[in-house]
């Protein structure tokens, strides 16, 4: 189905624009070309609710003239001539910024790595439709799920390209399949729902659809008859889906754009410890197969491998061209492009494993909290206060002992990095991935 995506006629269209924009007085520009082309299958209760395909295509332009600049972005295939005169009329009244730039051509990319971001694996409807079939079904089959809250199947194929005026054009194409189940254990007021998802590259890394829904259904059951607890404070564990929501705040705090606005609570805190010395982080954007790899950053940059975090101490932040210079740093290749202009992101971040299993941090901490489940976006960038929603499992004597609900857990992040303990469990299913962690002495506030 690549045929869908003809990358060397989004080429075409992105070097046009660069072309028409310094025919018509640029300085310099950039555009970048995205197509991208999806499927997706929605059943429940055995029967298919909504069959979707659709097909987009966008392509967005920037120009530069002297310090000013402008972006314009448009969806149709529209001469390049005119949306290059738009945007330099918009970059004449700009107001200046000292720090946006295309990045430096001996930064950008040369020979591309083979990251076998696509799978040529046909896709159908009826396909998507077993599938999704298939994990409801298998949802539905574990003993105590009484009914379904759905199920989907999906595949997806996009194309990027981006072209500057300093002799840059290069693309590439990734594919992308998921499968997921939501499922509802219970009765009347008693209802719990969980869920489970997987995505992948190429289909044949993509979990069973039968296991995604048996899994969906597993995690509902576990949560029937849920307790409160009384507000104390004591160890928590975090499961390695609610462990990865950690790793994304670590990202957002040292995020290029977060530092230079000063709305970071690390901003001073470079090279500084602030996780034990055994933890790792790192970020790769050239995982083979990765769901968040890619061979060029967002402004054409080679971007390579990071450690962020090296025997606990923070080494780098994360840098497009415009950040690195206001901080009067190197870009490190974390541009990343959504529509006209760049903006510092993370890809493939991962909390290295640690060498207890979860069950072994479980028996030694006795008594506490495993999370499953957060609720809500109580997390200040600022000061780094964290205060959530939670689900999960108490701990009694070393082992789980029932469901609890109607939780808080709250702390602040650098006190949580700092006591934060990684598990031996880590799987590399997302983008961003990390083991089940265990924070030592958070507070729990419940009845």
């Amino acid at each position: 189905m690549t045929d869908q995506l003809d990358t060397a006629l989004l080429q075409s269209r992105a070097e046009a624009l660069v072309d028409a924009a310094r025919k018509a007085g640029a300085d310099q520009a950039d555009a970048i070309a995205v197509r991208g082309v999806s499927q997706s299958v929605s059943v429940r209760d055995g029967k298919v609710e909504e069959s979707e395909r659709s097909e987009g295509d966008d392509v967005s332009l920037r120009v530069f003239i002297g310090r000013k600049t402008a972006s314009v972005s448009t969806n149709t295939t529209e001469d390049p001539s005119v949306l290059a005169e738009r945007a330099i009329a918009m970059a004449r009244v700009a107001p200046d910024d000292p720090h946006v730039r295309l990045a430096e051509e001996m930064d950008l990319a040369r020979d591309l790595p083979n990251l076998d971001l696509l799978d040529s694996t046909s896709v159908s409807a009826e396909m998507l439709s077993e599938r999704a079939l298939a994990a409801e079904a298998a949802g539905l089959g574990v003993t105590g799920v009484s009914k379904s809250g759905g199920a989907s199947a999906s595949w997806s194929l996009g194309g990027l390209v981006l072209a500057t005026s300093t002799g840059f054009s290069k693309a590439y194409l990734t594919t992308r399949h998921g499968v997921s189940m939501t499922a509802v254990a219970g009765e009347g007021t008693g209802m719990e729902r969980d869920y489970d998802f997987a995505s992948a590259v190429h289909l044949e890394d993509l979990d069973a659809a039968e296991a995604i829904g048996k899994s969906a259904g597993e995690r509902a059951i576990r949560r029937l008859s849920p307790r409160k607890i009384e507000t104390q404070s004591a160890p928590v564990i975090y499961d390695r889906r609610a462990a990865i929501g950690l790793v994304g705040h670590f990202s957002a705090a040292i995020n290029g754009g977060a530092i230079v606005r000063g709305t970071s609570f690390l901003k001073d805190r470079m090279g500084d410890r602030l996780f034990r010395e055994n933890i790792t982080i790192t970020d790769d954007p050239h995982r083979r197969r990765g769901l968040a790899s890619k061979p060029f950053d967002g402004e054409g940059v080679a971007s390579k491998p990071l450690t962020l975090i090296e025997k606990g101490c923070l080494t780098t932040w994360l840098l497009d061209s415009a950040t690195a210079h206001e901080l009067d740093l190197k870009t490190n290749g974390r541009a990343a492009r959504g529509g006209a202009a760049p903006h510092p992101a993370g890809t493939n971040m991962t909390l290295h494993a640690g060498d207890r299993s979860p069950d072994e941090m479980i028996a030694d901490i006795g008594t506490g909290l495993v999370v499953t489940d957060l609720i809500g976006h109580g997390v200040n960038g600022v000061t780094g206060d964290y205060s959530r929603g939670a689900a999960g499992f108490w701990i009694e004597k070393g082992e789980i002992a029932y469901p609890v609900s109607e939780i808080t857990i709250a702390s602040n992040l650098v006190d949580m990095f700092g006591a934060l303990t990684p598990a031996s469990d880590l799987e590399y299913r997302y983008g961003t991935n990390a083991p089940t962690v265990l924070i030592e002495g958070m507070t729990i506030a419940g009845r």
